[in-house]
């Protein structure tokens, strides 16, 4: 007996190939893993700073940031939170600008200008950390 099972896809789309790429699941969790990351990456670099900021004014936040723990949770929340912010935004791009010339320029200079800034950051970081 033969199966009367249909499929729901037009015969254009099953001729086209369209349908799911399966490729959103990565990407979703990679975005909710960064965020969990992000927030002990935020919360001692942020508290840690203003009790170094209320406590001694910049000779004490130049002496917290000399400290290697500090310095290696400033860089990380840098990474993280600019990687973080670039996926946000690619999804965002991908999902409403049509026109692909637009699409891949956007794409290109989000993802240009979240390393360019994640570098600067950690170079800044890394340059009061050794003092130079």
């Amino acid at each position: 007996m033969k199966s009367v099972m249909r499929s729901l896809r037009s015969p254009l789309g099953r001729v086209r190939g369209l349908g799911s790429a399966h490729a959103g699941t990565e990407h979703w969790i990679g975005q909710r893993l960064t965020s969990l990351a992000l927030i002990p990456l935020s919360l001692y670099p942020v508290v840690t700073f203003f009790l170094a900021a209320n406590h001694g004014g910049y000779g004490a936040l130049r002496d917290w940031l000399h400290s290697p723990i500090s310095a290696t949770a400033v860089i990380l929340f840098l990474l993280v939170g600019f990687h973080h912010a670039a996926n946000g935004l690619q999804v965002v791009i991908e999902d409403y600008v049509h026109c692909e010339c637009a699409k891949s320029a956007t794409l290109f200079v989000i993802k240009f200008g979240s390393l360019a800034l994640a570098l600067a950051g950690t170079l800044a970081t890394l340059k009061i950390m050794l003092g130079a």
